[in-house]
């Protein structure tokens, strides 16, 4: 099944690490105990393990196959979300994990950290590529590996000066080679320098997922960004888990085609008309929206507090004129009055009164570096529409520069030096006829991403409090604050309550405000205003 062109760089590692005992009986067992009238009907009756005449048994297989089918081909796709894999994944792309693993809701991942790991210069994705294209992708990798550990010598002045305006008590510490501030240092300038790296740099993870999500991998991973890698990592995965359950071929649908895609057809409709300035004019104007932010607020629920307040007098069964608006807001979003604010557990989706913050809204625009909005799709419950990255990409650099580059001359020197020659690299190896999807695998983790992100106020308040907090990764921070200062102009009432831990456990009260222990921010947040919030790294 996954007998395909493999990349230069050898293939990506997938082994099977936890899974459910008999998935597929599993499926069958669920649908029928649906039905049952004797109680819960166990996997091993599906397929008649507990009868001993082999000619009814022999039926009740015939009947677990025709009900499994049955069931998959009417959409009763439920019984298929019970079991789940846990799966091991290495030699695997960064473009990989944003462009389709990452890309939607139902999974869950733990990778490696580039913020926190240093990356060695040979953990890269070379596709397939011979004679001088090969050439080239290699020699531009190595200029992007030696880029990125220059930078980090280049901006560690730079993030020990910020660092010790945090924590002047810590100066006298500072020894090369051993822990505590130089390393901590160490990590924020690696956490910066890494935005020249390739999105083909590899990762490895644990990622687990139902066998209904794996189902739609299969169907659907010949499609934009990385249809060959997306091809070879999922048909590894289903090749583990047709080992253990082969009964699971009886449902199984193969790829649609990468013709036969949606955004295949979509896209090249849309290519067919464009010019030469179509791409540049789309960056243009969408920039031009932005007003200078990072993440501008383009729509939301006109009566956003007036509904939420009859939400939460509906969940309480009070009048209007026995619970205000303003008291009933305060009900479910001032941390003096819900304790569950203050709680390690995320208990929202699972409180009555905190699920009325389901029906406020908000849409965002957004533009963020690749690497960033790899960290920002974590957020699985504000869904974004991220773009064909190819639909967006014109011959010049397009890429996200953070501020602690852009301070220092010598760092911002060499970071224009890199892109300039990454994209010079990009547009020579498609010149040379090499495609976009294996061309792209170049281009750096700062490469913007412009799309659009909406979220009801229970997950972005969610999302809200745990990126507002110092240690967040820097581009998500800024545009968080974008959001929640956005949010109190238009909603006051709620956005006054949009606050990073420290801000919410100190209204609690609830010490220590901050409960990040020893990976305290060094800033007392809590003790300052939104418009006052100000970081480098």
């Amino acid at each position: 099944m996954s007998s395909i062109t493999s990349f230069v760089s050898g293939e990506p590692e997938v082994r099977i690490v936890n899974v459910f005992a008999r998935p597929y009986e599993n499926a069958v067992a669920t649908a029928r105990t649906c039905y049952s009238s004797k109680g819960i009907i166990s996997p091993a009756e599906t397929s008649g393990d507990t009868l001993d005449d082999p000619a009814k048994k022999s039926r009740r297989v015939a009947t677990r196959d025709r009900i499994a089918k049955s069931i998959y081909k009417a959409g009763h796709h439920t019984t298929l979300q019970h079991a789940h894999i846990q799966f091991s994944l290495d030699r695997v792309s960064r473009q990989f994990l944003w462009t389709f693993l990452h890309s939607h809701e139902f999974y869950n991942s733990e990778q490696v950290s580039q913020r926190y790991v240093e990356v060695k210069p040979d953990a890269v994705a070379i596709p397939p590529l011979e004679g001088p294209a090969l050439t080239l992708y290699q020699e531009t990798v190595a200029l992007q590996m030696e880029a990125y550990q220059r930078l980090i010598e280049q901006l560690n002045p730079g993030a020990a000066a910020d660092y010790f305006r945090r924590f002047p008590s810590r100066r006298p510490s500072i020894r090369p080679g051993t822990k505590g501030p130089a390393k901590d240092i160490q990590k924020k300038a690696q956490e910066i320098a890494r935005y020249v790296l390739p999105v083909a740099t590899h990762a490895y993870l644990y990622h687990t997922i139902s066998s209904l999500t794996l189902m739609r991998y299969w169907r659907i991973c010949e499609q934009y960004d990385a249809p060959l890698e997306q091809k070879l990592v999922v048909g590894k995965m289903v090749d583990a888990l047709l080992e253990i359950d082969p009964l699971f071929e009886t449902i199984l649908e193969g790829p649609l085609p990468f013709e036969g895609t949606l955004e295949h057809a979509s896209f090249e409709a849309v290519r067919a008309g464009r010019n030469g300035s179509t791409q540049k004019k789309f960056v243009e104007e969408f920039d031009r929206e932005l007003d200078g932010r990072v993440s501008k607020l383009i729509d939301y629920k006109v009566r956003n507090e007036e509904v939420l307040a009859r939400a939460v007098r509906e969940v309480l069964g009070a009048p209007s004129d026995a619970l205000s608006d303003d008291e009933a807001i305060r009900i479910v979003l001032d941390p003096s009055r819900n304790p569950y604010l203050g709680e390690s557990l995320t208990l929202g989706t699972h409180s009555k009164v905190m699920r009325a913050l389901h029906h406020p809204a908000y849409t965002f625009q957004k533009k963020l570096s690749h690497t960033a909005d790899s960290q920002d799709q974590r957020h699985r419950m504000t869904p974004a529409s991220r773009p064909i990255l190819l639909a967006h990409l014109s011959d010049v650099p397009d890429v996200i520069t953070p501020p602690l580059v852009s301070m220092d001359e010598v760092s911002h020197r060499t970071y224009r030096d890199v892109m300039d020659r990454t994209w010079d690299a990009f547009n020579r190896l498609r010149k040379m006829g090499v495609s976009d999807e294996f061309a792209a695998y170049l281009l750096p983790n700062a490469t913007a991403i412009r799309f659009t992100e909406s979220a009801d106020l229970l997950h972005l308040h969610h999302k809200l409090t745990m990126r507002l907090c110092f240690n967040a990764q820097e581009e998500i921070w800024r545009a968080s604050l974008n959001e929640a200062m956005q949010i109190r102009d238009i909603n006051p009432r709620i956005g006054q309550y949009l606050l990073p831990p420290c801000g919410l456990r100190s209204m609690a009260p609830k010490k220590p405000y901050c409960p990040e222990g020893d990976r305290y921010c060094g800033v007392p947040v809590w003790n300052q205003d939104l418009p006052e919030y100000k970081r480098i790294i």
